[in-house]
């Protein structure tokens, strides 16, 4: 039941001290709406850390000229189903038809470096990550608008900031859902799993939302001090918001058969922040609440830092001198030294995860298909093609299933080299995604300055993808 205005006001001990949550806030409660075509469609966005090197990406069975190409960064085209894809990605062998082996989009827009923070998902240069660098609504957020569901967007990270070991409960994300505001994420599988199926799991809490509630206070009670006319009107949107998560938890218990019929099972591990947890326990119980919060309709996208620079990797089996992912990015690209040897380690763990992903979706029915037809996921570096960038390129590799309105699947595609005529941007990318999905703005994010200097065209989708 919603609570009347004065009587909330009242009964929360924090009114008084006038907590705002709009317009920061106001995105976290989506709103359902239908689907011209009864189904939505799904993105998971995963970002990863030190960049992907441009050699790991090419193929084995390339011929003499395409091998040339690739290395000269030429731009070509090949069929995926006549060739053999590198070690790291043979997990994903039979869903060649699927995949897309993306070069050549550089990320300048946003910048290399160490981190890319809110930038590499908003085609803008974020710097350290302060609010005022925030320009725009990132691409996941303009994506769940075209698709709502209750959560809306939902964003779920294991980056770990400098000095501490790893971080639990609901921390500040890197996604944004409007200029000068910042997304909060999952920090751990457990606080995820709580938050996003306790309408099954534990009915009693949905009403308080404790935990959200308590984020929400601690980052907003610092912006407010006396109350005037402003403030006393942040209070009031203070109640809307309250009055919208209880509208949002309406909707989700209206799923609870959908719910508990797709609810993930969690490791004990994971109790607590899953401080004994291993990064491949981790990294597999968020693959499963991905998969149970699609699949429930909680969410229709989803962005997975799956790690970062601060991200132990000391767990995994094959990290026998127990390196670090910074290390590893300053290993360089020696084909034969260590370092190159476990960025594909870590790379393979990853395709790992994206095989269940898919795997697990084709699984789910849907219409006359399945559940993957209407899917979309791109994993992608957040600093471009190294440790300290470059980010004139960032090799991407996409699975879309057979519903996808963007014409690329099944191939491997280097676009032209940046700088150069033809040339597309992290910003062109994202427009296409939303002109195919249905915004047609005209272009998205940032312009770049060396194909600005060259006065090269580069606005607007890549039209040979709109299908």
């Amino acid at each position: 039941m919603i609570i009347n205005r004065r009587e909330l006001l009242k009964k929360t001990a924090w009114g008084g001290v006038g907590l705002s949550l709009t317009p920061n806030f106001n995105h976290l409660f989506g709103k359902t709406s239908p689907v011209a075509d009864g189904y939505p469609h799904r993105f998971i966005f995963i970002r990863k850390s030190n960049g992907n090197l441009p050699s790991q990406f090419g193929l084995p069975s390339f011929s003499e000229d395409e091998a040339k190409k690739h290395k000269e960064k030429e731009s070509f085209e090949l069929d995926l189903s006549k060739h053999e894809l590198p070690d790291w990605l043979k997990s994903l062998d039979q869903y060649k038809e699927n995949m897309t082996i993306l070069h050549g989009i550089s990320m300048c827009v946003s910048g290399g470096g160490h981190y890319s923070y809110s930038g590499c998902m908003g085609a803008f240069k974020a710097g350290r990550n302060i609010l005022s660098n925030i320009k725009r609504a990132t691409i996941d957020f303009e994506l769940a608008k075209l698709f709502p569901s209750p959560f809306g967007h939902v964003e779920m990270s294991l980056a770990v900031p400098h000095g501490r070991d790893h971080r639990t409960g609901i921390v500040s994300g890197y996604s944004a859902p409007a200029a000068k505001q910042r997304n909060y994420c999952y920090a751990d599988p457990m606080t995820a799993y709580d938050e996003l199926f306790k309408s099954v799991t534990n009915p009693e809490a949905v009403e308080s939302d404790n935990a959200l509630l308590d984020y929400l206070r601690e980052k907003e009670s610092q912006r407010l001090g006396g109350l005037n006319g402003s403030e006393l009107l942040k209070i009031n949107n203070q109640v809307d918001s309250l009055e919208a998560i209880q509208g949002r938890n309406t909707k989700v218990m209206a799923l609870g058969d959908r719910i508990n019929k797709h609810l993930p099972k969690l490791d004990p591990v994971h109790a607590a922040g899953g401080p004994n947890a291993t990064l491949l326990q981790k990294q597999e119980a968020f693959t499963d609440i991905i998969i149970g919060s699609l699949a429930a309709g909680l969410t229709n996208v989803v962005t997975y830092t799956i790690d970062d620079l601060g991200t132990k990797i000391t767990s995994l089996p094959e990290n026998t001198e127990k390196t670090n992912i910074h290390a590893v990015g300053h290993g360089g690209g020696d084909p034969t030294g260590r370092a190159y040897y476990m960025r594909n380690v870590i790379k393979t763990h990853h395709m790992k995860q994206v095989h269940t992903l898919v795997t697990q979706l084709k699984s789910i029915p849907e219409g006359k298909g399945t559940m993957f037809d209407n899917t979309t996921i791109i994993y992608m570096p957040e600093t471009g093609a190294g440790h300290h960038s470059p980010d004139t390129e960032a090799p991407m590799i996409l699975m879309s299933g057979k519903n996808s309105r963007l014409d690329l699947a099944g191939r491997y595609i280097r676009l032209p080299f940046h700088g150069t005529e033809g040339h597309k941007t992290l910003s062109n990318w994202y427009t296409t995604l939303l002109n195919a999905y249905g915004n047609p703005i005209d272009h998205y994010g940032d312009l770049d300055l060396t194909m600005q200097r060259k006065r090269l065209p580069q606005t607007g989708a890549i039209k040979r993808f709109l299908a």
